[in-house]
């Protein structure tokens, strides 16, 4: 856990997490919620939160690029995988982790 909030890097995986775990519950706990049983609360409530972590997510994404001097595929695999369920996961294991070594 330490090693998550000593370095730039580690706080970034860190929002990733959050962010892929915020758009996971947005997408297949609190959508069919409100379309299936009518019952929007988990939208109202996870939505802005969802909201707030991908800004910080895309922020701490393009702040990093330029700081590690990533090249522009990569870029652009970290920011697409911000829309895709599970996409910060996969992003975190193949490229995340990796670069933080």
């Amino acid at each position: 856990m330490k090693q998550f909030i000593a370095t730039k890097m580690g706080r970034f995986r860190a929002i990733a997490f959050l962010e892929g775990i915020s758009l996971i519950t947005l997408v297949f706990i609190g959508m069919p919620a409100k379309y299936v049983w009518g019952q929007e609360i988990l939208v109202k409530t996870i939505g802005p939160v969802h909201g707030a972590l991908f800004i910080i997510y895309v922020i701490m994404a393009i702040s990093l690029a330029v700081e590690e001097r990533w090249k522009f595929t990569t870029t652009a695999l970290v920011l697409i995988a911000s829309f895709v369920p599970f996409g910060t996961f996969w992003v975190d294991k193949k490229v995340l982790s990796k670069a933080e070594e």
